[in-house]
């Protein structure tokens, strides 16, 4: 399918205002891939360059949607930290990763596969770093009780986050950005990317199987070890764990039905949030409050100001012009052009500043195949949707690429070295990148079969 490209032909003014943006955006990318500055402190300080030289106005930056801070990500991010915050003390996840290593019948090659499925899921009902940051502690208390190598785990763990977290509008901070943009809500994301999810973790543990099937060996005496855990000694908070449970049930539900009540995902997260923090009968909130990951929160406000700039200056314009005249409108080309792209960039650098960029960039090219489409009819445009989802698989799956490639993998990798146990950068890759590509290839054949062949 082909459309015409009606602004192409408009000529494009690089004025000094153009290239001072452009400068600042591009050498904050390159400070913030080097990692040789905090990205919050390089985010900001950018963000506060395009207000100071005018670049952006401060009205534009904190009340214009298309050019300054996405609250609705800002507020659902805050709303589940403080949520998960709240529910981390109960035992939870430890409960669940001792029952499920006992359900394995502390067979290593079962419980990899089971603890594969359970980060999945959990990644897509919460976040995926979340669910590694607390799973990955128990992991290495079961590996070292096998006394078996806990880094296949912990690498596998980290790769099942984030297949896991593409399948829904909260699972992965990409889907939370793209889903506000696009104006997509949480059944859009179950019905269009769940079923390939599904596929490709049953993708996942058969390669698991394969490579890890010989290797993963322990002697029947370690194997007892495991199934004389208790995991009901894990359970610290029986009366918030209830609580909690509770309440993150009512999220999910209106997740799943905040378009029928016509309330944003942030309303239903700060919601839960409230809630949860009222029936907690805490009197200090302090602590909970402080342990919301405000350095990722103030580096999504100060990306979001800094792509404001250039977007205002035109870059993603002339950005979405340029690809458009390599795929000459082509809707098929572009989204597997987005996808593979998203892919390979978002294994090299973090998703979410790519994603922060590609949203502005897929809107301005939607203006151009459609000028006479605006608002909702624009961004939800039939044709548009694959691309949206190309974006979304492309960011989400190619953080498995590398051990940089999203943040679920730094914190694994983080964790590992505290405990002992250095992942390499090569080793991470190995194992990463291979299933990063069937992965994404699969994808491929999904969007191009469901949306172009079979058309639904």
């Amino acid at each position: 399918m082909t459309h015409e490209v009606a602004a192409a032909s408009q000529p494009f003014v690089m004025d000094t205002t153009f290239w001072t943006a452009t400068t600042i955006f591009l050498i904050s990318y390159v400070v913030i891939i080097s990692e040789k500055v905090h990205k919050t402190v390089v985010a900001l300080f950018a963000a506060s360059l395009m207000l100071v030289l005018k670049i952006l106005s401060q009205y534009e930056a904190f009340h214009v949607e298309e050019l300054g801070v996405d609250w609705n990500v800002i507020f659902l991010l805050i709303g589940m930290m403080v949520i998960i915050n709240l529910m981390r003390p109960t035992g939870f996840f430890e409960y669940i990763a001792i029952k499920s290593a006992k359900a394995g019948k502390g067979d290593p090659m079962r419980i990899m596969i089971i603890f594969a499925v359970v980060t999945a899921v959990l990644s897509a009902l919460l976040d995926n770093v979340t669910t590694v940051l607390l799973l990955a502690p128990v992991t290495l208390l079961i590996a070292d009780a096998l006394e078996v190598d806990p880094i296949p785990f912990l690498i596998v763990e980290a790769i099942a986050s984030n297949i896991g977290g593409t399948a829904t509008l909260i699972g992965d901070p990409p889907n939370i950005m793209i889903a506000s943009k696009a104006k997509l809500n949480f059944m859009d994301f179950i019905y269009n990317l769940t079923p390939i999810v599904i596929v490709l973790m049953v993708v996942l543990l058969f390669v698991i199987k394969l490579v890890f099937g010989r290797k993963l060996k322990t002697r029947e005496e370690l194997k007892q070890r495991i199934m004389q855990m208790n995991e009901k000694e894990a359970i610290k908070d029986p009366l918030m764990l209830k609580k909690s449970l509770f309440v993150l049930g009512l999220v999910l539900v209106g997740f799943v039905f905040h378009g029928t009540l016509e309330l944003q995902p942030a309303t239903v997260a700060l919601f839960g949030a409230g809630l949860l923090l009222l029936l907690s009968g805490t009197h200090e909130p302090h602590h909970v409050l402080a342990e919301v990951e405000w350095p990722t929160i103030f580096f999504f406000i100060g990306l979001f100001i800094l792509v404001g700039g250039v977007v205002k200056v035109g870059l993603i314009k002339w950005m979405s012009l340029k690809m458009l005249a390599v795929t000459q409108g082509n809707l098929l080309a572009t989204s597997m052009i987005v996808m593979w792209f998203s892919a390979i960039a978002s294994a090299i650098v973090d998703n979410i500043p790519y994603v922060a960029t590609m949203n502005p960039l897929i809107i301005d090219m939607a203006k151009q195949m459609w000028p006479q489409e605006t608002g909702l009819a624009l961004l939800r445009h039939p044709d548009l949707m694959p691309i949206w989802w190309s974006l979304a698989l492309g960011a989400c799956l190619g953080g498995n690429g590398s051990p940089i490639g999203a943040s679920a993998n730094v914190i694994v990798v983080g964790m590992a070295e505290k405990a002992g146990q250095k992942i390499s950068f090569m080793r991470f890759v190995a194992y990463g990148f291979p299933i990063m590509l069937l992965t994404v290839f699969i994808s491929m054949i999904y969007v191009w079969l469901r949306y172009y062949v079979l058309n639904f």
